[in-house]
């Protein structure tokens, strides 16, 4: 079955799957098939094991989560597998935009290695470097800093005691810090 316009986005058709995700319920096992398929494993763990050693999480890290999540169809493909989908309000899924995805990617490749692993270094003149180079608006880099500076906090308590029972507990039911595109 073509879920695209090119040949890559043929998947094995599944009768039953394809009334799941009709019907909102969402395709778990598809979903499950593709992050074996398409993450990578060593990135996962290498990523992993550096949170586990209190080591932070720098822009680098984000951008290969982003990449890695435009590997597997994005974010709007990604949820449409996931269950409970139909009840997320049409105004928040109308947010979801893989686009920034992208668009933060440039941001981030026109940022210095050492800006990446030390995002305090980015100030005003470094921010109009990093725009120009990444074809965006200064405001696009503050707005993708911010939202960096939310996701690092995020995995800084799911790296300690608790993990993502902490992660949870610290979001108190907000969505905020999520990736770009990712709204809630």
């Amino acid at each position: 079955m073509g879920v695209g316009e090119k040949s890559d986005a043929l998947e094995p058709f599944y009768p039953d799957r394809i009334a799941s995700r009709i019907l909102g319920m969402g395709d778990v096992l598809s979903l499950i098939e593709e992050v074996e398929q398409k993450v990578d494993k060593d990135k996962a763990k290498k990523l992993a094991t550096k949170m586990k050693k209190g080591k932070g999480f720098d822009l680098e890290d984000f951008k290969e989560q982003l990449l890695q999540m435009q590997n597997m169809g994005g974010v709007a493909s990604l949820m449409a597998k996931m269950p409970g989908v139909a009840d997320v309000p049409k105004k928040a899924m109308d947010q979801v935009n893989d686009k920034e995805m992208g668009k933060t990617v440039a941001i981030i490749n026109s940022m210095t290695p050492n800006e990446r692993k030390f995002p305090a270094l980015i100030k005003a003149s470094r921010k109009k470097r990093i725009a120009a180079g990444s074809g965006t608006q200064v405001q696009d880099i503050n707005k993708l800093l911010k939202q960096f500076m939310q996701m690092q906090k995020m995995m800084k308590r799911m790296s300690k005691k608790g993990g993502m029972a902490n992660l949870m507990r610290g979001m108190g039911g907000r969505g905020g810090g999520m990736p770009p595109g990712m709204p809630f």
